[in-house]
């Protein structure tokens, strides 16, 4: 939460009161020049004004220096400066109240997730120039001023879902867009849209939960959670892909699975369980645990990794679930 005095309340107050706020102050840190240039390009387009632009070592270099009230940061390779790097990060945009958004890779998306675990950033994984043009969009979309309304739980997951139609759009005209610097009118701006925070239905906290708690069934057979996971990736042999996406079930699946069999899902490899690209499925990821559907679990043995499971809620849920289907319920599938 932001300090009283500092520059976010400052920005944000000017939002919330002021038909004209000032605009938002983003500051840019990748090692990677071309990276640079287009986070700034588009960002100034999305009417941010630009502060600090430097590579990640300036992080760790002398006293820290203000943030912005939007913070982009590119790391696609992880070693031990930038994991501290990402990590310092993590704590001053908490305490700053600001927004943190970081691009990165498969390979490094355990070692990165690990680090963040206080400022609700967001995690694009091998993002296109759209994608990062909607997380900035996301920001916008998270400013007070820019509330219209609380919007009700069947209007968040309908929001969701249709950012990711939207990201899916974006990407193929990203394809078709010019290159850097050319063809982009003076003033554009970004899309606009935000990722809601679906509040899943649960059970208020009453005697009743704790007697449903005390008596619930056991979890499924593995084998036969892990039969249906294969049946649902069998369609894509036929069908196109994103005609089936339910990346929320699919994770639920794997992660029931996992917790019957006493293993632990990373989220790599939970990205890969969901059927759908990593910066989706860590978008899905945040939307659950926001709904106390999923928890994340640091590694005892290495802080800089997490694990994701599901939370006691949730797999009582599964449980009754898969009881509901009884005990026939491998001939369904």
């Amino acid at each position: 939460m932001a300090q009283p005095g500092s520059s976010a309340n400052f920005a944000y107050d000017r939002a919330a009161n002021d038909a004209a706020p000032m605009p938002l102050s983003l500051a840019v840190y990748a090692d990677r020049a071309h990276v640079r240039a287009l986070i700034r390009e588009d960002a100034e387009a999305a009417g941010f004004r630009i502060g600090e632009v430097a590579g990640i070592e300036a992080l760790l270099e002398g006293e820290a220096r203000p943030l912005g009230e939007v913070v982009l940061l590119d790391c696609p390779e992880v070693d031990g400066a930038s994991l501290a790097a990402l990590a310092r990060l993590d704590m001053r945009v908490a305490h700053a109240g600001a927004h943190l958004v970081v691009s990165t890779t498969v390979a490094a998306l355990d070692d990165v997730f690990g680090c963040l675990d206080q400022s609700g950033a967001q995690i694009l994984v091998d993002p296109s120039r759209a994608e990062r043009v909607l997380a900035l969009g996301r920001v916008l979309a998270r400013v007070p001023n820019l509330r219209v309304r609380e919007l009700s739980d069947e209007d968040r997951l309908a929001l969701l879902r249709l950012t990711e139609q939207v990201s899916q759009i974006a990407a193929r005209l990203d394809k078709l867009a010019p290159p850097p610097g050319e063809g982009r009118a003076d003033g554009e701006s970004a899309f606009r849209f935000e990722s809601p925070r679906p509040g899943f239905a649960q059970p208020d906290g009453d005697a009743s939960e704790r007697l449903v708690r005390a008596t619930r069934p056991a979890l499924p057979d593995p084998r036969l959670v892990r039969r249906i996971i294969r049946q649902r990736q069998l369609r894509a042999r036929f069908f196109d892909g994103d005609l089936f996406a339910d990346p929320a079930w699919d994770m639920l699946l794997d992660l029931t699975a996992a917790r019957a069999e006493h293993t632990r899902v990373s989220v790599t490899s939970l990205c890969i369980a969901s059927g759908v690209p990593p910066t989706t499925a860590l978008r899905w990821i945040g939307q659950m645990i926001d709904g106390g559907l999923l928890e994340r679990v640091e590694d005892e043995a290495d802080r800089r990794r997490a694990f994701i499971t599901l939370t006691d809620r949730a797999a009582d849920a599964m449980a009754r679930y898969f009881a509901e289907l009884g005990t026939n319920a491998a001939r369904l599938v």
